[in-house]
């Protein structure tokens, strides 16, 4: 490789020491050995659709490489088995983004400590998808000062994160998702004041969630599905007046769940689900007019559905299956245009459906309400198609409208007969007794003087 830059030297728009720096680099990735031969002039001449380079201020003018991508949407040439990041990273100094996709495969390969101490330049960080990239997050990584996007997802890291990180202060995006990345969420993480996207979804992580996350008033999503976290939701995600996305759901938290977040009023997308809240529904969802998806699945939520549902028109998604929930299917969910999907499906609910025919049909498939054992359709005939569909059974009416089942009727107790009807039965006996009396002793009276 050098052979080749001291030929090409004279030709070359960029620093030898930087050029033989990519070469490396591209040499350690890349499949293709001729790579160095077919791209001796990366930034010029002979350009590679995965390097981009910039033109120095300096004079003489010099390309400097400032971003290296690896990926499937750059077919040739493939990334080597044996792919690995060469220190050689370090002789690009200039160099911006580095995003490496689906190219660590099978050698182990680790995030060296010197990749963040030494790029200072460095903005966008993205290796996803390399199954074989290991080990854990270096504490150098809060060196990266000008970090604004890291994104490490779907790799095997392992380890905690580590507290350095509150040291990224220009931090934009953080996903760290779908890794293997155990121990507590840092409260450092409330230094990122300019935060936008935190991804954590898909590890092991554990503990509360630190209140300092309310610090971040830049935050439009939070997803941190499929972990172990604990404790309550902090009260302190209601600060978060610009959240879109709230995804809490697959991990151990209880309710209630604070009133505070009644002031995200932008929150877009609510998912909780399969956490142990054990609490009702918060009526103040009724206050977060945009919400467009809420998932409270499998929550052990107890209570009535209340009607603050139907005060949010963009609905689409409503998921309260596999709760406690009890009581009637409230009427006013068929007011929500939007809605097109609601799964109501394995609670205690009972009563008439008395969901509009039109909204039912519409929802077709995407309305399931089976697993209520309480729960009857209308008998009349024009729906009778909608009881099979629904997997309900139509309600058997001991009186017209009165909306109970025969089978729900328990039988009258006398014992708990209504007062009224009890006093009128022990008054009528009472007045016979009398009137009996009365005969019989005018007639032993008769009886007697007839004798004499």
């Amino acid at each position: 490789m050098a052979m080749g830059v001291s030929v090409l030297k004279n030709e070359v728009a960029m620093e030898e020491e930087e050029l033989l720096g990519l070469l490396q680099v591209m040499g350690a990735l890349l499949e293709d050995p001729d790579w160095v031969q077919e791209h001796p002039q990366p930034c010029t001449d002979t350009p590679w659709p995965g390097v981009k380079c910039e033109v120095s201020d300096d004079d003489p003018q010099v390309f400097h490489v400032t971003e290296i991508h690896v990926g499937p949407d750059i077919v040739s040439p493939p990334c080597k088995s044996s792919a690995y990041l060469s220190v050689s990273l370090l002789k690009l100094p200039y160099l911006k983004t580095l995003s490496i996709f689906n190219c660590f495969v099978s050698s182990p390969v680790t995030l060296p400590a010197t990749l963040f101490r030494s790029l200072s330049s460095l903005e966008h960080l993205a290796l996803q998808s390399n199954p074989s990239l290991s080990g854990e997050l270096p504490p150098s990584l809060g060196q990266a000062a000008r970090l604004g996007v890291l994104s490490l997802s779907q790799n095997n890291l392992q380890g905690q994160i580590p507290p350095q990180i509150g040291g990224l202060v220009c931090l934009e995006q953080l996903d760290l998702s779908y890794n293997n990345l155990s121990g507590p969420i840092p409260k450092d993480i409330g230094n990122l004041k300019s935060m936008t996207i935190l991804d954590l979804s898909g590890n092991e992580i554990e503990g509360n969630l630190p209140s300092s996350l309310g610090k971040l008033q830049d935050l439009q999503k939070i997803d941190l599905n499929s972990n172990r976290l604990t404790g309550e939701v902090p009260s302190d995600l209601g600060k978060l007046k610009r959240l879109v996305l709230l995804d809490l759901s697959h991990n151990f938290l209880s309710g209630p769940i604070p009133e505070t977040l009644s002031s995200l009023e932008v929150l877009e997308y609510f998912v909780i689900d399969g956490n142990p809240i054990k609490a009702r529904i918060p009526l103040f969802i009724g206050n977060l007019k945009n919400l467009k998806s809420v998932s409270f699945s499998g929550c052990g939520l107890i209570g009535r559905i209340p009607n603050c549902f139907s005060t949010l028109k963009n609905l689409t998604a409503l998921s309260l299956d596999n709760n406690s929930l009890s009581g009637p299917v409230p009427p006013s969910l068929g007011s929500l245009l939007n809605l097109d999907q609601l799964n109501l499906s394995h609670n205690k609910l009972s009563g008439v459906i008395e969901l509009p025919d039109d909204f039912i049909e519409k929802l077709g498939e995407r309305l399931d309400i089976r697993g209520n054992s309480e729960l009857c359709i209308s008998h009349q005939p024009n729906k009778e198609n909608l009881s099979s569909y629904l997997e309900i059974p139509a309600c058997l009416s001991s009186k017209p409208g009165n909306g109970k089942s025969l089978t729900d009727e328990p039988p009258e107790d006398p014992a708990e007969m209504k007062p009224t009807q009890y006093s009128s039965f022990s008054s009528s006996w009472l007045h016979l007794e009398v009137t009996l009396f009365a005969l019989i002793t005018n007639f032993v009276i008769y009886s007697f003087f007839f004798l004499l």
